[in-house]
Parts: C-alpha cells; structure tokens; sequence
C-alpha cells in the first residue's frame, strides 16, 4: 500500500436546500430524552461505504461526481435538518443545573470534505487486519456529542482513492443512532439516484417523553467537566471476520437444538460464540463474572412502538452476564440463551422504568467504562440496509467504521456483501487476544474465510 497520507482538497459547509426546513414546526427547539442524553460523552459514530471507479475514467468525473453529491446532500438535509444545526445550552442556577437542546435556527450546515489518498480499494479492503489508513477516511476523530455545541453535527468525507472512492460519515452520536444514520444515507442515496425533492421515508421529529414528565430535562451539573471525559485511543488490533449464511444457519440451529427451542436469532447464536471465543482468547479466570453487553433499540420494545423512521438515539443496553467457568463449560445454545433472555426481558416496562430511574438520577456514559477485560460489547446491526446506499458507483465494495468508541472486546456487526443473511464481524481484541482467538478451533469451524 503507498504511504502517501490522506491530504485534504477542500470543505465547505452545505445547508439545506430549501425553505421546507424553515417551516413552524422545524424552527422549534429538539429537546433530548434520557435515551440521548446519556450518550454527551460518547464520541461520534462513523461508517463509510467503498465504491469502485467505472473502468473506464471517460465515464467519470470527479468534479462532477463531487458537485451531485453535494446538491443531493443539501436536498437531503432539507429533510433531516437537525443534521444542519448545532447544540444550545440553557444554564439554571439554582439548582445549578443544564438543559441542552438542539437549536434548529442555528444552522451553519453539514461538513463536506474532499480529500485524495494514493491508495486502492483493495488497500482498504483486504488486509486481513483493518489498516490505520482507514481511520483517516473520516473526520471528527476525537469529538464527542458535547462537542455538538461548536463543531458539526454531520461531517462527510468523501476520500478520492486511485481506483476508488470513499464516502464517510461522522454523525453525532446524541442526534442518530445506527437505524437513523442508515435512514439517512437511504434517503441521499434516493435523492441522488432521482435527483428529486420528494422521499419515500420523512423522519419521525417528535420527541417521546415518559407520560407525566416534562420534556425538558435539567440534568444535575454546573460545569461540562463533571460530565466530560476525553479518553486516548487504545492499542488494539481490527479484523473482519466473515460468516456466511449457511454457517449462520448451522450456528442457529446447533444453538436451538442444544436448548430445546426455536427462539434463539441468527444474530444471538453468532454472538453468544463470538462471546465464548474472546473469553477463551483472554484467558480469564474461571471465577470471573463477564458480561456481554448488547446495543437495542427501544423502538419496537415501547408500547406502543415507535416507528423505525423516528429520527434520534432511542437505544439501551442490555447484557447477557455468566461467570466464565460455567460460559465455557456448557454449549453455545446455554450461551446464546443468556443472550436470548437479555432481549426479551427488556420489554415496555423495562424500558420505561430505566428511563424513569435515569431521570431521578441521571447518568453520563464514560468510554473508561468499557475499558473492561471482562467486557464484551457488541453494536451495529445485519439488518441495517448498508449495500443499498448506492450514489450512481454500483454496489459498494465493503462497509468500514473509523476509530470512535471503539475497545478490547468491541464487536461490530454488519450485513455480509453477498447478502442472504450472511454477516461481517469486525472485532477490537488486544494483540496477544487477537493471536489467541485466530487459532479458537470453535470460531475457525464456523468461519467461512478471514477477511
């Protein structure tokens, strides 16, 4: 691969389109919910799609490709213009207290970045570990959604490769969770296959608010340093695993047989011995606890539901949790039923209860907090619809995610190229970890290649 950096051509900020992001009703001040709220110190989320060049370069011009992107964006933050805006903070002295809220007539716009690198797809594609050169594919590395005050709360980049091009998103982390990035990278891929105004999924704006509280939450602080951490990147190793959907149906099916059941998903059986391999990897004592930490959505959980186009950060966490004696002893199906039982416990009352107790006292997450050897954390989804963000290059190539909120015992799961249910697993292990786990005889059997 060519050592040549990731230089920067130019940015810009790109606005709304139009004056149909200026109506009454988008004018009025997005107050956050405890889902949101929690999440002020979390850095920002950050997924890019890959694309190839047509062959041949008479069909392609970059200056071109550049200007469509950039129109389709404003047309596309005409609909999701909170993507536009910047964060307010109102001060309460007594009790000293924050309400922090999302102005939406404080728009200076998305950033738009163009930069070039002398490197190939397959040099961010193949290496069987995830190279540094991806990390400079995308902007905002070390903000987190505080930062929302001052910095963007939407920066593209879009990096010209020599065959190539990639385009990656850092979204703030308080505004939209991973169904709500992905419905916004729909939503532009619309637009700019139609070059049209008009979308098949607006968002959902309204906020949900726990009936009998007020939707303005004062959260307990007088100073953003006792909330705010700001933490160095670990050292740790990325690798893609890959497994495809006959070795995702086998998992299942070994997973259910072994529990008498029919109930264990796709996603819990590749989890749970993802799960198990990293507890081997790290050699844990046989009397530790260790948790492995699941990211849902509350969305279908709430009665009555949410609709998937609701626009934020409605997410909790729940955990599957085993002392790692009795995890490795017993079968994958034990596991992935520890799993099982997490999600669906997590029903309506669950959710509402959590965000009640929040509110009486709330809680800022902390990255320190992952920072766990007994940890396994897993998010993304299969089911987001990554490949089908196309911008007039094809399918994508791969899908990849910069260096945010990122640990030992990370998993990040997304949909496999091929589809068919296939999955693509990348995985944050320390080194030594890393070395253990590529030789776990449970995970190579069910793998179809490494990446």
């Amino acid at each position: 691969m060519s050592s040549t950096p990731v230089k920067l051509i130019s940015e810009c900020f790109i606005k709304p389109l139009d004056d149909l992001s200026q109506s009454p009703e988008a004018k009025q001040p997005i107050h956050f919910t405890p889902f949101e709220l929690a999440w002020l110190n979390v850095k920002y989320g950050q997924r890019g799609l890959l694309f190839r060049k047509p062959p041949s370069p008479d069909y392609f011009s970059i200056n071109t490709f550049l200007n469509h992107l950039q129109h389709s964006l404003s047309a596309t933050l005409t609909h999701f213009y909170p993507l536009a805006s910047r964060f307010t903070t109102r001060k309460q002295e007594n009790p000293p207290s924050y309400v922090i809220y999302l102005d939406p007539e404080n728009t200076p716009g998305a950033k738009f970045i163009y930069a070039k690198a002398g490197a190939t797809v397959s040099d961010v594609s193949d290496p069987p570990d995830v190279p540094l050169l991806v990390h400079s594919l995308f902007d905002l590395n070390t903000a987190i959604s505080y930062d929302g005050h001052t910095l963007p709360l939407l920066s593209v980049q879009v990096t010209e490769l020599v065959d190539g091009i990639f385009i990656g998103c850092s979204v703030n982390h308080m505004v939209a969770d991973g169904t709500s990035l992905w419905h916004f990278m729909a939503t532009w891929s619309e637009i700019f296959r139609s070059e049209g105004k008009s979308i098949s999924r607006p968002p959902v704006f309204k906020r949900w608010v726990l009936d009998g509280y007020d939707p303005i939450i004062n959260i307990p602080y007088n100073h953003q340093d006792q909330f705010i951490e700001r933490l160095e990147i670990q050292t740790f190793k990325e690798r893609f695993f890959k497994f495809s959907s006959t070795a995702i149906s086998k998992l299942k099916a070994t997973a259910n047989s072994e529990c008498n059941t029919h109930k264990i998903s796709s996603l819990q059986a590749v989890i749970a011995l993802l799960w198990r391999c990293i507890t081997r990897a790290r050699c844990l004592p046989h009397d530790h606890e260790t948790t492995c930490s699941l990211m849902l959505s509350t969305r279908p959980r709430l009665n009555p539901p949410l609709s998937d186009d609701y626009f934020g950060n409605p997410v909790q966490f729940v955990g599957g949790k085993a002392c790692v004696g009795d995890l490795l002893a017993h079968g994958l199906g034990w596991a992935a039923f520890q799993l099982h039982e997490a999600v669906i416990n997590h029903d309506d009352q669950a959710i509402k209860e959590e965000v009640e107790s929040w509110i009486r006292s709330p809680v800022i997450y902390k990255m320190s907090q992952l920072n766990d050897p007994n940890l396994v954390h897993v998010g993304s989804s299969p089911r987001f619809d990554m490949y089908g963000c196309e911008f007039g290059l094809g399918k994508a190539v791969a899908v990849r995610s910069g260096c945010t909120n990122k640990c030992d015992g990370k998993i990040t799961v997304q949909p496999g190229r091929e589809g068919g249910g296939s999955m693509d697993v990348e995985l944050c292990l320390m080194p030594e970890c890393m070395k253990n786990i590529q030789s776990d005889q449970e995970l190579m059997s069910a793998l179809t290649f490494v990446l």
